[in-house]
């Protein structure tokens, strides 16, 4: 005697396919910008600063963690599960930075702009 065995359907974003074919035009990868190339990152309750460094690092300022520049390296994208667009800053997703061993998860990002930043003094 056969059982049937019922079928799971999972949401397109569970599924790999998903992520692979996205454009991904909504944003940048950290690593192919280059050293002191300056990004403004607006999410939805903040503004953030950031210069681009020469070993994968950066500074970043704002948000209530970097009211001054501060030595970082951005991890990545998440929508606040298992999946993370390493190194990128994407439209929609929230900004993963980490800062002293400490993850530093933001809101979601509203824009991705390039543009000039105040100048940096390092604490």
């Amino acid at each position: 005697m056969s059982r049937a065995v019922a079928a799971t359907e999972c949401r397109a974003a569970a599924q790999l396919d998903f992520w692979t074919q996205r454009a991904w035009d909504d944003g940048v990868q950290v690593d192919q910008l280059r050293a002191l190339d300056r990004l403004q990152i607006h999410t939805r309750n903040s503004i953030y600063h950031i210069i681009i460094g020469d070993s994968g690092d950066v500074l970043v300022k704002g948000g209530r963690f970097f009211p001054e520049y501060t030595r970082a390296v951005v991890l990545g994208s998440s929508l606040g599960g298992a999946f993370l667009k390493l190194g990128g800053i994407y439209r929609g997703f929230s900004m993963e930075i980490m800062f002293e061993g400490t993850r530093i998860v933001t809101s979601t990002v509203e824009a991705v702009l390039s543009g000039p930043a105040d100048p940096p003094t390092v604490h």
